[in-house]
C-alpha cells in the first residue's frame, strides 16, 4: 500500500467516526460556535505539541500564512455551514450533500492544481458518487416550512463547496512550498475564532458545558487525525485522488450508526458499501 493510499484511509477511518459524533452533538439544539471553537482549542494544542516536537520554527513564511488562512477559513465555515444544516434537515440528507464535496475538488483540481482526469480516476470518481447518492433518502416527515428546508438544503451544499475548497487550497499551499504543520496549526487557529465569533455575533452566546466539553475534546482529537493524515496523504498523492476516498468515511459512519442503533442495515445501504469499496480500488490504481 502506498503512502498516500495508507493516510487517506486514516482520513477516512477517522472521519467516519467524527461525522457519527457530529450527527449525535448535532441532534439537540446546541451551540454550534461554542462546539467549533473548542475544537479548534484542543486542536490547537494537539497540533502545536506535534510541532514543537518536530522542532517546527513557529514563524510562518508568507506562502504558509497566506495559505493557512485561506484553507483554515474554507474549513470552518464549512463545518459550521454542515452543523448549521444538521439541525434543520435530516441528517442523512445533509451528510449525502456534504459528500458530494468530490466533485468540486475534482473540477478544482483539474482548473487550478492542473492534475489530470484519466480512466481509473473518472470511474473511481463516478463509483464514489453513485455510493453517496445510493445513500439519499429524504426525510418521511413534512416539511412545515418549505423555504427554511430549501435554506438549509442550500447551506449544505455551501458546505461541500468550501470543504472542497480547503481540500484543494491546501494542496496548492503544499505545492507552493508551505510548512504542514504550520499550515494546520493556523487552520487549528482559525476554528478557535471562527466559532467564538460565530457564538457571539451569530447565537449571542459563549457557554461552555461538561457535555458540549465532551463532545469537542473527543472531536478535537478526532479533527487532528484527520486533517493531519488527509494533508500527508495529499503530501504524497494527487488531491482528485486521495480526497475522494476520504469522502468514502460515510462507510465507517454507517457501521458505527448501525451498531449504536442509530439507523438501521440495509441491502440499499450494503450495496454503497460495495460500491464505495470500488471506487477506493479503482481510485487506488492511479
Amino acid at each position: 500500500m502506498n503512502s498516500a493510499l495508507f493516510y487517506a484511509l486514516v482520513s477516512l477511518a477517522g472521519a467516519g467516526v467524527h461525522d457519527v459524533v457530529f450527527k449525535r452533538y448535532a441532534s439537540k439544539e446546541r451551540s454550534r460556535g461554542v462546539y467549533i471553537c473548542t475544537i479548534g482549542v484542543v486542536w490547537a494544542l494537539l497540533q502545536g505539541s506535534l510541532a514543537l516536537y518536530k522542532g517546527i520554527d513557529f514563524s510562518p513564511s508568507p506562502t504558509t500564512l497566506a495559505y493557512g488562512m485561506a484553507a483554515g477559513l474554507f474549513l470552518t465555515a464549512s463545518n459550521l455551514l454542515l452543523l448549521e444544516s444538521l439541525t434543520h434537515i435530516d441528517a442523512s440528507l445533509g451528510s449525502t450533500l456534504y459528500r458530494l464535496n468530490t466533485v468540486g475538488v475534482v473540477v478544482l483540481s483539474i482548473l487550478f492544481l492542473h492534475e489530470s482526469l484519466g480512466l481509473f480516476k473518472g470511474l473511481g470518481i463516478a463509483a464514489g458518487l453513485i455510493a453517496v447518492l445510493l445513500l439519499y433518502r429524504r426525510s418521511s416527515g413534512s416539511v412545515a416550512d418549505h423555504r427554511r428546508y430549501l435554506l438549509y438544503f442550500a447551506l449544505a451544499l455551501t458546505a461541500a463547496g468550501f470543504r472542497a475548497g480547503y481540500g484543494v487550497t491546501s494542496k496548492a499551499g503544499l505545492l507552493a512550498g508551505a510548512n504542514l504543520q504550520l499550515l494546520l496549526l493556523i487552520g487549528a487557529l482559525n476554528w478557535v475564532l471562527g466559532g467564538a465569533a460565530y457564538a457571539l455575533l451569530r447565537e449571542k452566546r459563549f457557554r461552555l458545558t461538561r457535555t458540549k466539553l465532551s463532545y469537542a475534546t473527543l472531536s478535537g482529537v478526532l479533527v487532528f487525525i484527520i486533517v493531519n493524515a488527509l494533508l500527508l496523504a495529499m503530501e504524497h498523492g494527487q488531491a482528485s485522488v486521495v480526497i475522494p476516498i476520504a469522502n468514502m468515511s460515510f462507510i465507517i459512519a454507517l457501521a458505527l450508526s448501525v451498531a449504536l442503533g442509530m439507523e438501521r442495515f440495509t441491502r440499499r445501504k450494503l450495496l454503497a458499501m460495495l460500491v464505495a469499496v470500488g471506487s477506493i480500488v479503482l481510485l487506488a490504481q492511479v
